[in-house]
């Protein structure tokens, strides 16, 4: 019988990027994310709730791998998809998934500048 352990769930998540400063301003800059102190040299934390998000100097050669993150998906709640969408559009961002309805109100899937798709949706009404 296998040993009970006690696991929580999620409670960070970090990206491997290639240029830390580039993506910390694609981040904050055009997502729209603000950075919070931290004490880990090469990376930069993004004030997210409720699980922090982490942008950290690649110890990886991501250019060894075909897709970075392929097989994951990361979703990123925000209050207003559309506006985000036509902003990340405006900025010649790559839109992988266009804006539409889906389970869980408006969504989209953009890449970022390491080639990691984020999901963002609106998120389901209470």
């Amino acid at each position: 019988m296998a040993q009970n352990v006690n696991v929580v769930g999620p409670d960070f998540l970090t990206l491997q990027v290639r240029d830390l400063e580039r993506s910390k301003q694609f981040y904050t800059d055009l997502v729209g994310f603000h950075t919070v102190p931290t004490k880990v040299p090469n990376a930069a934390v993004l004030g997210s709730q409720p699980i922090r998000v982490a942008l950290r100097q690649a110890t990886d050669d991501l250019d060894a791998a075909s897709k970075v993150g392929w097989g994951v998906v990361i979703w990123i709640k925000s209050e207003d998809p559309d506006k985000l969408a036509g902003k990340l559009a405006d900025h010649d961002v790559p839109i992988v998934k266009p804006l539409c309805d889906g389970s869980c109100g408006r969504e989209f899937i953009f890449e970022d500048p390491d080639g990691y798709r984020i999901t963002i949706y609106e998120g389901q009404p209470d």
